[in-house]
């Protein structure tokens, strides 16, 4: 359980996403009839469509675990942008190379650690089946529970696997710890004493959306900066947290964000490139009314370096082209400073001066945050203010990520 990844099988990206669509469709259909025989709603909030309260993209399959992890419940803590009524959970094989069975999946409001708060186990059924058998590079979406989520809280998503599975899909830089045990079908616990392990990723486990007061969703696509590395552990200090809790709820966020994602190229643990995953990580989120894209640094600074700007230019191009063909509207967010960084010099910084250019004067966006210029030292422009800056002169610390999400303008999205 320690969340090492070994490299992406190749040529999988186009049957992902359509396993993805048929697969939601499905649950669409049946899960219909289940809403309207249900009555009214618990509690009180008012219901809208719905949103997604949190995500976290699929971005490879664990090293080393050929037979998955037979007999595991695996209890997944994830914290809450939006509140509601209804819950509803999207698991994923998209990393898997045979058919994955959970055998009881669980949807809970965490009290502490692996414990849930009384009274609020749920059993989550697909198709009115409590049993669910993903095909290799396919998702599920749950029928919709009855649970009064509430907004930037902690939710459990337990999932049990009883039979050997194949290669298991993951997010590996969680920045929150959740919990695990072998011993067999323990989803259902309350008290989740047998969660005797922790694992610091996230297995399985790819969206939770709510219906509620929400009026739709805010997606923020993009790698290490996005996924909040260097921010404090267990603490919800990534850009994209602090945006929701500047929104109150009235719209959910998803986090989109991979540690290493490039636009033009996949990479191992870093996921499929940007454009080969929008489809599953935005296009198909629940109500997505924003995109915030902040990608195109890995291009620039990993081997191989991309120095030509025209190259990153036109993957972005063609992400705001998708996303807009949906009617989701697109913001453009500039690229941070990086001077300093251990592979930094003046080539790379002229890519990301060109780039940046692009994103504040190409008018293909529906608005611009210009992160670059919230981050950067004034005395120095090229580099990361220090008061912001992790250390490692690339990524901001929870301080960085707060000016973040505070240079994002509300009237936006």
């Amino acid at each position: 359980m320690t969340g090492t990844a070994d490299a992406v099988p190749c040529g999988r990206a186009h049957s992902v996403s359509m396993k993805r669509i048929l697969t939601l469709g499905t649950a669409a259909v049946l899960t219909l009839g289940a809403v309207t025989a249900s009555g009214s709603a618990e509690g009180d909030l008012a219901a809208h469509g719905w949103a997604g309260t949190w995500a976290a993209s699929p971005a490879a399959a664990v090293a080393n675990t050929p037979q998955g992890y037979p007999n595991y419940s695996i209890r997944n803590v994830v914290h809450t942008s939006a509140g509601g009524n209804q819950a509803r959970v999207r698991l994923s094989n998209t990393f898997g190379t045979a058919p994955l069975t959970f055998g009881h999946v669980t949807l809970a409001v965490a009290a502490d650690g692996p414990r849930a708060a009384g009274g609020t186990m749920r059993t989550l059924t697909f198709g009115g089946q409590s049993t669910v058998v993903v095909p290799a590079g396919g998702e599920v979406l749950s029928d919709p529970a009855w649970l009064r989520v509430p907004a930037d809280a902690d939710l459990l998503v337990t999932t049990y696997v009883p039979t050997p599975s194949g290669p298991v899909t993951y997010h590996p830089l969680a920045r929150q710890t959740s919990f695990f045990t072998r011993a067999g079908d323990f989803a259902g616990e309350e008290s989740g004493a047998s969660f005797t392990e922790q694992t610091a990723v996230w297995h399985y486990v790819s969206e939770v959306d709510v219906r509620g007061p929400a009026r739709g969703t805010v997606v923020t696509l993009g790698d290490s900066i996005t996924d909040g590395a260097h921010s404090t552990p267990g603490a919800n200090r990534r850009w994209p947290d602090r945006l929701s809790d500047r929104l109150h709820g009235r719209l959910g966020v998803l986090n989109a964000g991979i540690s290493g994602n490039r636009l033009l190229l996949d990479g191992g643990a870093s996921g499929r490139n940007a454009l080969a995953r929008l489809a599953d990580d935005v296009l198909t989120s629940g109500d997505v009314r924003t995109l915030i894209v902040l990608e195109g640094i890995n291009d620039i600074q990993q081997n191989p370096h991309q120095t030509d700007p025209a190259m990153i230019v036109s993957a972005l191009r063609q992400i705001v082209a998708q996303a807009k063909a949906q009617g989701i509207r697109v913001v453009g967010g500039t690229l941070t400073p990086f001077k300093g960084w251990k592979i930094y010099d003046p080539t790379l910084e002229k890519t990301r001066q060109a780039v940046n250019s692009f994103i504040r004067t190409s008018g293909i966006y529906d608005g611009v945050v210009d992160f670059d210029a919230a981050v950067r030292d004034p005395a120095d422009p090229l580099a990361m203010l220090p008061a912001y800056d992790s250390g490692d002169h690339l990524h901001p610390n929870d301080a960085g990520y707060q000016r973040m999400a505070d240079a994002v303008p509300l009237t936006l999205l």
